[in-house]
């Protein structure tokens, strides 16, 4: 009598069958095998064979650009990237234009998108005076930018002193500052609390040569801020360079910058605001 194959069960005739017993194994056989393999028939130029599913010999033609594919078709130019929108979920990204580089943007369908470099800073002049009376106020500073850039020229003042700086109007002890000057024997600093921040040299009553330069980054937060300053002038008849970082103890955007001498009033001088984007 026939049995059947190890994998398929199809049957087969064995050595001691009948020769029509052999003869029916063999007929059984090849129906089984015709049977198992009509998968196979059909298809068109190009296609290839792909499973159908999990069953055993279960396979269908298909064009090459299979549906669970990437298809040729989604990219259209020279350049295209193929990004996700979501999960298994490819999207074409088209090529972007020349110069620009790819650029993470949460708020973009793909997570990316071609962009511009960005520029060097870019400073923008917010406000622009002259330096007057016991202070000036540079008030309503607007809080678009990256940071503030003051830029302080040719200030002197009735009594030779050093200059000072405040935030928001706060004249309390919120502010500490380390400085160095060189041109003199003098290195100061100061870590505890002090009415300004900042103390650079005022020029002389006879000259208007000074120069300082202050520097805010992240100015427009609601927290502590830095401040960075150098400036240069004469100081009693020496010329003198001064460096000095200091910071605002207080958790609030700023919005305005007071300039005042430590002592006596402004005689001379020209500031420009900067907003750095």
């Amino acid at each position: 009598m026939a049995t059947t194959t190890t994998n398929f069960g199809w049957d087969i005739p064995q050595s001691t069958d009948l020769v029509k017993d052999g003869a029916t194994a063999i007929a059984a056989l090849g129906q089984d095998i015709d049977t198992a393999m009509v998968d196979l028939k059909g298809g068109t130029t190009g296609q290839v064979l792909a499973k159908a599913s999990n069953t055993d010999l279960d396979f269908s033609w298909v064009a090459q650009d299979d549906s669970n594919a990437i298809q040729n078709a989604m990219v259209d130019a020279k350049g295209d990237l193929i990004a996700a929108t979501a999960a298994d979920t490819p999207a074409r990204l088209a090529v972007g234009t020349n110069g620009h580089v790819l650029t993470a943007d949460s708020a973009e369908a793909t997570g990316i998108k071609w962009a511009a470099v960005p520029a060097s800073d870019s400073y923008t002049s917010l406000a622009t005076g002259s330096l007057s009376g016991s202070s000036t106020t540079i008030s309503s500073i607007s809080s678009a930018y990256r940071k503030l850039v003051l830029v302080v020229t040719s200030f002197q003042g009735s009594v030779q002193d050093n200059l000072t700086l405040q935030a928001n109007g706060n004249t309390g002890s919120n502010y500490t500052y380390t400085q160095i000057q060189s041109g003199t024997t003098t290195i100061s600093s100061s870590n505890t609390a002090s009415s300004f921040i900042m103390s650079v040299p005022l020029c002389e009553t006879s000259s208007n040569s000074s120069t300082m330069i202050i520097q805010i980054e992240d100015y427009a937060a609601a927290k502590q801020h830095g401040f960075i300053a150098n400036g240069a002038g004469l100081y009693s008849g020496t010329k003198a360079g001064s460096w000095s970082v200091g910071m605002f103890d207080s958790a609030a955007a700023i919005s305005s910058l007071t300039l005042k001498p430590l002592t006596g009033t402004f005689s001379a001088g020209n500031y420009v605001l900067y907003g750095v984007k």
